[in-house]
């Protein structure tokens, strides 16, 4: 998994001027914070289900992102939408279905589930690539959107190798192929 050293990602940020935030970037960085603590939310409930460490590991490299962007809203002055929400708790109420829906998906089986953190990678992926390209002129919000990336790259391919070792070969469900498979075939990215 790929954790974001907060205090290290809080220094850095501190040496990058704030700049002025636009009605895309507000709106990104509200929706990534609950998409990236659906990811930790989900995680938690499959690890307490089927004690798979993967999930563990994973859930605690998602909270380190939904912090590092809590430092952002913060450095914005935005209000937080999970401010106070417990685990499967959203403002957001595409974000509250898509949560449990997936909740119940992972509770079938244990392939299921991890056929689930793939699809949470994946479409975590997609949203952070769109908001990535509606920043202007806010190199802040772009480091923390590039290292989230090298997070949902890192979990997807974890995911992916436990169906391996489960004998499941994984097909992308929301990725274009040369997309996913350029992920796939990628070594482990250090943020």
């Amino acid at each position: 998994s790929t954790s974001i050293n907060l205090q290290n990602l809080e220094s850095a940020l501190e040496s990058i001027a704030p700049g002025e935030v636009n009605q895309s970037e507000i709106d990104g960085l509200l929706f990534m914070r609950e998409e990236e603590k659906l990811a930790h939310d989900v995680y938690t409930m499959l690890y307490e289900l089927w004690s798979e460490r993967a999930f563990d590991n994973i859930s605690n490299s998602e909270k380190t992102h939904t912090d590092a962007i809590l430092l952002l809203l913060n450095r914005y002055n935005l209000e937080d939408p999970a401010e106070g929400n417990e685990i499967g708790v959203f403002t957001n109420t595409k974000l509250q279905d898509l949560y449990n829906t997936l909740v119940a998906s992972g509770s079938a089986s244990l392939i299921d589930a991890l056929m689930v953190g793939a699809a949470i990678e994946e479409i975590d992926l997609i949203d952070i690539q769109n908001y990535l390209t509606q920043v202007e002129d806010n190199d802040d919000i772009v480091s923390v959107y590039e290292n989230l990336m090298k997070g949902s790259r890192n979990h997807l391919r974890s995911f992916v190798k436990k169906l391996d070792n489960q004998g499941i070969t994984y097909s992308p469900q929301y990725l274009e192929q040369s997309v996913y498979d350029a992920i796939i075939n990628s070594p482990i990215e250090r943020g």
